[in-house]
């Protein structure tokens, strides 16, 4: 999304009152599949910072606050808050750096990362106030599931459920909220993965707080199913390992979530698995239909370079479910072989 010069004028402005620097550099930092924008600001003293400019009519800024303040309190690696300006929808925030899971991990290294990333997992589950958090309830897992059929399934691939198949879809999704509301339920990142994780430089870190990972895109964290977050990691929409990788990583966290007392000692290895398997699937159905309106509403290309990959989650987890055949035969059909990282020209948004 372009920046227009009045809101960047705004932001320096912002910055440099926040600064007390007369003097600053601005360049762009990251930006999310939001309406949300990160900026790198360097003062006259060579120190950096990062601002977040949501627009107030596109962004509320209460939940990144509130959910940034609760992780900080618990003793997690999020960006310190040193200014805020609610009106206008900025935030002046510690800079974590730029070294970002994705692009650090590989096979040598993915036990030691996500090492960190599971230890921060589980202290969150453990010690994060998940009260008066948004409930992952029924009503909110449903509408997930529904953006798969209309984006992915009608807009992306042109395929249009007959009521019999509507049928199948309302049956697999059934089974797939039902597990997911059977888990004990604790605080839910949501997006706990690879590109929301940073190595934090010994020289950022705090006493108090768990150094790595820094922990960032934590505002639509909910109360909700305690396996979400591990799949969101283990099961990455953005790096694949294999199965006996994943396996090993998900039962030791199964040992650390008992140990804890997140779960209870009668959760066998079975069960977890399961119900690892079943949230995964809710989560890359839903990601299937965010990935697409990211494209046909948003104008977003990129997600779709990530498809197949999901693609390749969801028909393996479901293929390994007897109550989800049906479900996965309907889905290859509507795929009929399509490349899925080519768009459609005569998709209308």
């Amino acid at each position: 999304m372009a920046h227009i010069p009045e809101r960047m004028d705004a932001l320096r402005r912002f910055a440099t009152g926040a600064l007390a620097s007369a003097s600053i550099e601005i360049e762009p930092a990251s930006a999310d599949a939001s309406f949300r924008s990160y900026w790198r600001v360097r003062s006259a003293e060579n120190r950096t910072r990062i601002v977040m400019d949501a627009p107030p009519d596109r962004e509320n800024l209460g939940p990144w606050l509130d959910i940034g303040a609760r992780l900080r309190r618990s003793g997690l690696h999020v960006p310190d808050v040193l200014a805020v300006d609610r009106e206008r929808g900025f935030v002046l925030m510690e800079d974590l750096g730029t070294r970002t899971y994705l692009p650090e991990l590989t096979a040598a290294s993915a036990d030691a990362l996500y090492a960190d990333a599971l230890d921060a997992l589980v202290h969150m589950q453990a010690h994060t106030d998940a009260s008066g958090l948004p409930a992952y309830d029924r009503a909110l897992l449903v509408s997930e599931l529904e953006r798969m059929p209309e984006w992915f399934l009608g807009h992306h691939l042109g395929f249009a459920p007959s009521c019999d198949e509507w049928d199948i879809v309302e049956a697999a999704f059934t089974f797939l909220v039902n597990s997911a509301l059977e888990q004990p339920q604790a605080f839910v990142h949501r997006d706990y993965h690879s590109r929301n994780l940073l190595i934090v430089d010994a020289d950022t870190h705090v006493d108090d707080l768990l150094p790595n990972p820094g922990i960032i895109d934590f505002q639509d964290a909910v109360r909700g199913p305690v396996t979400y977050d591990l799949v969101s990691l283990l099961r990455d929409c953005y790096i694949e390992w294999d199965a006996v990788r994943v396996g090993t990583w998900m039962e030791s966290q199964h040992e650390r979530l008992r140990h804890a007392r997140v779960i209870g000692a009668d959760v066998d290895r079975a069960r977890f698995r399961r119900w690892f398997d079943l949230v995964g699937l809710q989560r890359h159905l839903k990601v299937l239909g965010n990935f697409t309106r990211l494209w046909y509403r948003d104008g977003k290309p990129q997600y779709l370079a990530d498809l197949p990959l999901v693609w390749r989650y969801v028909s393996t987890v479901a293929r390994a479910y007897p109550q989800l055949d049906a479900f996965v035969d309907l889905l290859e059909r509507a795929r009929d072989g399509r490349d899925l990282t080519r768009p459609r020209t005569d998709a209308v948004a």
